[in-house]
């Protein structure tokens, strides 16, 4: 059995049944619902964090010292709930998709969240001894350190939820009395039972581990998971499976953000918080690769960082297939969509378009990571442009002119990459052209 069918046969029904799983789908849905709260705490944030000394000395000349602090406010009440959100989101969506009501759902999740984390802060006033504060809710599980516990707590209420529900083991209520009531009193029995489990496991892991679950969730799982995407490896992994996947008419993007969303997430929230406290780098534990790292460098311009391919085409093909298809794919290029040049080139399924496509990803990603990891360049912080703007502006709005500058060589090495692949199947496109001209002359 060749490669090729080795891949189609046995390795790609096993990715799609990983996407198509209900927990996956759950997840690659449910977590956006904290993507606007994101991207408006990100403005706040880039206000407060503006790059450039001229302009934040401006604004402290203008309104003080202190200006900074409502923005701060906005970012801390939107960026670091990310958690929260998400953990109802996920169940929510879960729920959704099985023809139940979601919001039941959502709210038994942010129920279990909220027993299953510390409720005490250390606190430590000048001068004195630490004393533990209770009866809170500290901010820090709320936000980046608590979304793997949120994805695992929102897939498992979202499926028990939904298992009682389908089961029909819920209280009855008999006819006439309004859907609103029917659906609370539904949610009553799955809601208890689930409360009763997720205080069993907050009791043993707080008396019998001297932790919480979702502390431990965070040491033993996130925190490794953290470390292996913020590495040489994790940059090739990333950068690889997102086209492998498209080069197979998969939508890799879904495939990759699914596995690798909360974990990125997760990093740029970290890099948020380093950020608003004034010690965004390296040293003070910053991450290199995060969401901005996938959606806005290793996928700038769509999957494979294919607008090189459309530059090729409008200014060095000869076929008019493929510059009418530059015309077409530019704008939606610009805006980081590309199946037009994936399927109209074709890239998927092409094994000589393939090449470039992997390895561009990776090479740009590997670019950007050591100039990160070398200092030359600093981390990003929070800012989390949609993945739709622009490559140059998105560069600009995450760090300024650097990683606009960044951008445009990435893009100026995938185009040099791409352009003897583009050349080449230009030049078949073209024999083919003038082939069937020379065809339709003869007959006639």
């Amino acid at each position: 059995m060749s490669l090729s069918n080795t891949l189609n046969e046995k390795v790609l029904p096993t990715v799609m049944k990983f996407i198509n799983l209900k927990g996956i789908q759950a997840l690659k849905d449910g977590i956006l619902f904290a993507l606007p709260l994101n991207i408006i705490g990100s403005i706040f944030l880039l206000i407060a964090c503006f790059p450039s000394v001229t302009v934040t000395n401006f604004f402290t000349s203008t309104f003080g010292a202190g200006w900074t602090d409502p923005l701060f406010k906005v970012q801390n009440a939107t960026m670091n709930i990310m958690a929260i959100v998400s953990v109802i989101g996920i169940a929510y969506t879960y729920a959704k998709n099985e023809g139940h009501e979601p919001l039941a759902a959502g709210i038994v999740a942010l129920v279990v969240f909220i027993i299953t984390t510390p409720n005490w802060v250390i606190y430590t006033a000048k001068g004195a001894e630490p004393v533990q504060v209770g009866s809170v809710l500290p901010i820090d599980w709320a936000g980046g350190k608590g979304m793997v516990a949120a994805i695992i707590i929102g897939i498992s209420v979202g499926a028990i939820y939904s298992w009682f529900i389908a089961k029909n083991i819920t209280i009855k209520m008999p006819e006439g009395v309004p859907t609103g009531v029917v659906n609370a009193f539904s949610a009553i029995i799955p809601a208890a039972v689930i409360f009763v489990g997720a205080d069993i496991i907050y009791t043993i892991f707080r008396f019998g581990l001297n932790t919480t679950m979702i502390e431990w969730i965070y040491k033993i799982i996130q925190t490794p998971l953290q470390g292996l995407s913020d590495s040489p490896l994790g940059v090739i992994g990333i950068a690889f499976f997102v086209p492998f996947f498209w080069f197979f008419g998969v939508n890799g993007g879904n495939v990759v953000s699914g596995i690798m969303t909360g974990i990125l997430t997760a990093n740029t929230m970290d890099n948020a918080a380093l950020q608003a406290a004034g010690k965004l780098s390296l040293a003070n534990g910053a991450h290199i690769v995060t969401q901005q790292f996938l959606d806005n460098f290793i996928n700038m311009t769509g999957s494979g960082e294919t607008i090189g391919v459309v530059i090729c085409m409008l200014f060095i093909t000869k076929s008019a297939q493929f510059k009418q298809l530059g015309k077409l794919s530019l704008v939606p290029g610009i805006f980081n969509i590309n199946e037009p040049i994936l399927f109209g080139t074709p890239i998927v399924m092409n094994p000589l378009m393939a090449i470039p496509f992997m390895i561009i990803p990776a090479i740009n990603g590997m670019i950007f990571y050591g100039l990160i990891a070398s200092g030359i360049l600093s981390p990003m912080g929070g800012l989390m442009p949609p993945w739709t703007t622009p490559a140059i502006l998105s560069g600009f709005l995450i760090g300024g002119p650097s990683l606009a500058i960044t951008q445009v060589i990435m893009l100026a090495i995938g185009t040099v990459i791409y352009l003897p692949f583009v050349k080449k199947v230009d030049s078949m496109a073209y024999a083919s052209e003038q082939a069937a001209q020379l065809r339709d002359g003869t007959e006639a």
